[in-house]
């Protein structure tokens, strides 16, 4: 009969050997300790790994096409006074935002340094005196022939035709598509100081900042010159002033262009440089005739963090091209050829994705596959470390069996 348990100890993968037939040499003691080193920096890296914070994104599709999209900006034009620019924005539905100044803009007046003079709302005129001051309460300013006031006579107060201030007849001559120049010899702003005011603003330039809100499809949203108007069939802009006077460019400096929340997460910091392309963009070629565009593709993006916040932004990438509104050939590369016309200005135009990218923060590793790694790490190093020492030891008695003889 077989010994008790001897079926059993045949299973046995970890046979036992006898105390008095180890032998201990320099080099095990050496190799152990190099074992030990390695594994104390193998641990610490995979505990460095298991507290890192990374961010792993996910692509689905958008199914929040409804919500409106906020257009953050800050830019400067050197070349280009306050009181001459429009801002406004246009989609491919048919949405016009025409002087978006109403909006939240801000415009800083600078010098010809580039130094600021004062802050006042983008609106052209806003630092006009009020002009119904003085003004007797049946008053109807004439609007020069660009509004039919012929029947003002037969219509009550509140229902005649009317331009009683300085920007109403600006408008007016806009929609009618007539040069409205600097407003000299119009009673509404002569009485509100307005030619005085933008002859002497010529020579500055302006920077302009604030957020806008646009639907979220394809449009685009540009600055430029002289009072502008919009009808199913055209947009248009007032150029008289800026074609007669001053060395007027659309050079710029884009300080900061975004869509949406700023990306706040301190994990995020890569992320936040490239979800921003065009920040510290400085365009000083072209002249007077001159027009530049971006051409903006936006990817609605979320970043989920740990702590539970949910940021709903956007990450964009931008291509640039100008033009001079001439026409020919391009200088530096003789076979393009530029269309001719436009009006001078700065245009971005903005494309958006039907796909959302999700960033969620996590952590680099979890807590069963640090220890996985921990032991892995420990298995191969023994083994690695067991490989090596046999080797040298096997070296050794060869060495001093030869020398033996």
């Amino acid at each position: 009969m077989a010994p008790k348990g001897k079926g059993i100890l045949s299973f046995d993968g970890f046979a036992k050997t006898v105390d008095d037939a180890k032998i201990k040499t320099t080099s095990g003691g050496l190799i152990t300790l190099g074992c030990i080193i390695t594994l104390i920096f193998i641990v610490i890296g995979d505990w460095n790994k298991f507290n890192e914070v990374i961010i792993r994104p996910e692509l689905v599709v958008d199914r929040d096409r409804a919500l409106k999209l906020d257009i953050n900006l800050d830019i400067t034009f050197p070349d280009l006074p306050c009181d001459l620019m429009s801002l406004d924005i246009m989609d491919v539905s048919g949405d016009y935002q025409v002087d978006i100044a109403n909006y939240g803009f801000t415009r800083v007046r600078l010098d010809e340094n580039g130094n600021e003079i004062d802050k006042s709302d983008l609106k052209i005129g806003d630092d006009k005196v009020d002009p119904q001051e003085d003004l007797p309460s049946d008053y109807c300013g004439p609007c020069y022939g660009a509004k039919d006031q012929s029947k003002n006579d037969e219509l009550e107060q509140d229902q005649k035709v009317c331009c009683n201030d300085c920007e109403s007849v600006r408008k007016a001559y806009a929609t009618v598509s007539w040069a409205f120049f600097d407003g000299k010899n119009v009673e509404q702003c002569e009485r509100e100081g307005y030619v005085e005011r933008i002859k002497s603003r010529l020579n500055e330039g302006c920077r302009v900042h604030g957020t806008a809100q646009i639907n979220r499809i394809n449009g685009n949203i540009h600055f430029a010159p002289g009072a502008s108007f919009s009808s199913p069939q055209r947009h248009v802009h007032d150029l008289s002033l800026y074609n007669q006077e001053g060395d007027f460019s659309f050079r710029h400096t884009v300080n900061h262009f975004s869509f949406g929340p700023e990306i706040e997460s301190v994990h995020s910091s890569d992320l936040k440089t490239s979800s921003n392309p065009l920040d510290g963009l400085v365009s000083n070629e072209g002249g007077k005739n001159h027009l530049y565009s971006y051409f903006v593709k936006v990817v609605p993006t979320r970043f989920e963090y740990l702590n539970g916040t949910v940021l709903e932004t956007n990450q964009f990438s931008s291509t640039k091209h100008d033009r001079p509104l001439g026409g020919g050939r391009d200088e530096d590369h003789p076979n393009t050829l530029h269309a001719r016309g436009g009006v001078p200005g700065l245009f971005f135009h903005f494309e958006m994705s039907s796909l959302k990218v999700i960033n969620k923060e996590t952590f680099g590793a979890t807590w069963s596959g640090f220890v996985l790694n921990v032991v892995s790490a420990i298995g191969g190093i023994l083994t690695v470390g067991a490989l090596l020492d046999r080797g040298v030891y096997a070296a050794d008695k060869a060495i001093r069996g030869k020398k033996d003889k």
